[in-house]
């Protein structure tokens, strides 16, 4: 089977390439025929020097070196959990990524710049019990650029949701 594109599986804050939803979706990309990678970010989560989350910039770096260098072979899909989201927003801007998908997405981090992202397909889930993010400023960030949104019954980690996600990032890849 020839391969659809590449995606970038960006894990959350304190988390890892190993993670239970990134794993998860890697299973889906494999499925669908894309390659994937999932970035180990936990060096820069640690520098907390930097920032109480580490040293975002530098992770907007890391991620936005591996995009650069997969879309120069092809098609590329950003996802992310959390923090992970946030990035892969924010590098979409800079290299036009064939979608999105977000999981629990922090539109807004303290002092940080709100989340932005290109114009491509977007697909997000959110649990309306995130007890970090209100699913009320997930809604009002998804209208306007009329994003695919799934709202479930879960917290922030979504754990209740992982095969849900799953699914979630399988109607993605469909559509692109």
């Amino acid at each position: 089977m020839a391969t659809s594109g590449h995606c970038i599986l960006s894990h959350g804050f304190e988390s890892g390439p190993d993670a239970t939803k990134v794993t998860a979706l890697a299973e889906v990309a494999a499925r669908y025929g894309w390659t994937h990678e999932r970035p180990d970010y936990t060096d820069l989560d640690a520098n907390r020097e930097v920032s109480e989350l580490g040293d975002v910039p530098a992770r907007m770096q890391r991620l936005l070196a591996l995009t650069r260098a997969a879309a120069a072979r092809g098609p590329v899909l950003l996802a992310g959990s959390s923090l992970g989201a946030y990035i892969s927003g924010w590098v979409s801007l800079q290299v036009k990524p064939a979608g999105l998908f977000l999981m629990a997405p922090p539109i807004r981090m303290g002092h940080a710049e709100p989340m932005q992202a290109a114009d491509v397909p977007i697909s997000i889930i959110h649990g309306w019990d995130d007890e970090l993010i209100p699913a009320a400023d997930v809604v009002a960030w998804a209208q306007p650029r009329r994003a695919r949104l799934l709202l479930v019954d879960d917290s922030h980690r979504l754990s209740a949701h992982v095969e849900g996600s799953a699914e979630a990032f399988a109607r993605l890849l469909e559509r692109i």
